[in-house]
């Protein structure tokens, strides 16, 4: 999350994004090919992965073929990457400051 939302602003994506991540199905700041790609990462992202016929056909719906193989390797690289910060008990270089309250920070401070 850290090194995304800094880098993200400069991309386009809204703070209101990065707060309403964690409730992104219900925010109504995603459009929806963009909540059709946060499905595609929660559940690539899961242990084990798990990505449902449903999701998938969306994403084949709303992309072109190379724009899913684009989509999976970005994510499947971000989920390395977070993983590897996690075993190795890497902090955040404080370039994103969620809230004590945010979700995705409670998360976090379950795996310490």
């Amino acid at each position: 999350m850290d090194i995304n939302a800094a880098v993200g602003g400069e991309a386009g994506i809204r703070s209101e994004q990065f707060d309403d991540l964690a409730s992104f199905e219900r925010s109504p700041h995603f459009d929806r090919s963009e909540k059709a790609v946060l499905r595609l990462a929660e559940g690539m992202t899961r242990t084990p992965s798990d990505v449902s016929e449903e999701t998938f056909a969306e994403a084949r719906a709303l992309f072109t073929t190379e724009q899913i193989v684009e989509l999976t390797a970005a994510i499947a690289l971000e989920n390395f990457r977070a993983r590897f910060n996690c075993a190795l008990k890497i902090d955040s270089d404080g370039l994103c400051a969620l809230p004590s309250d945010h979700p995705v920070r409670k998360a976090l401070d379950r795996t310490k």
